[in-house]
């Protein structure tokens, strides 16, 4: 059975860092590409990162550049989301999710996502 599993979620106080785990089983994760979603009470779900299959480019949304990190491990079939400099506002349920398309940096949180996580919860508070 294809899917993806989520871990590393947690409290955290801001400023703090914790880093995300995205786990495939019954495929190979590299030949997808992979996107990081977040889901916050009472707002839509919201794209964060994603690492293209191919050759690897990464994206990210503007409210978290140069504070959050994608990256796999193809050996480990595992993609990671490096949290750092965590805010109040980053609290939401993230999710990852596995796509065959092409994605590039102006579609890439819009894509049909063909594998979803059950999410792991963040929550940054003091």
């Amino acid at each position: 059975q294809e899917q993806v599993v989520e871990s590393g979620g947690g409290l955290v106080q801001p400023g703090g860092s914790l880093r995300l785990s995205c786990t495939a089983s019954g495929f190979t994760l590299e030949h997808y590409s992979i996107g990081w979603f977040r889901q916050a009470p009472g707002k839509e779900r919201e794209g964060v990162s994603c690492i293209r299959r191919d050759d690897g480019s990464t994206y990210y949304a503007d409210s978290v550049k140069g504070r959050f990190t994608i990256s796999r491990d193809n050996a480990k079939n595992t993609v990671y989301l490096q949290l750092n400099s965590l805010k109040p506002e980053d609290t939401a349920v993230y999710y990852c999710a596995a796509t065959p398309a092409d994605v590039l940096t102006y579609n890439w949180a819009r894509v049909p996502y063909r594998y979803w996580g059950q999410g792991t919860q963040v929550t940054v508070s003091s």
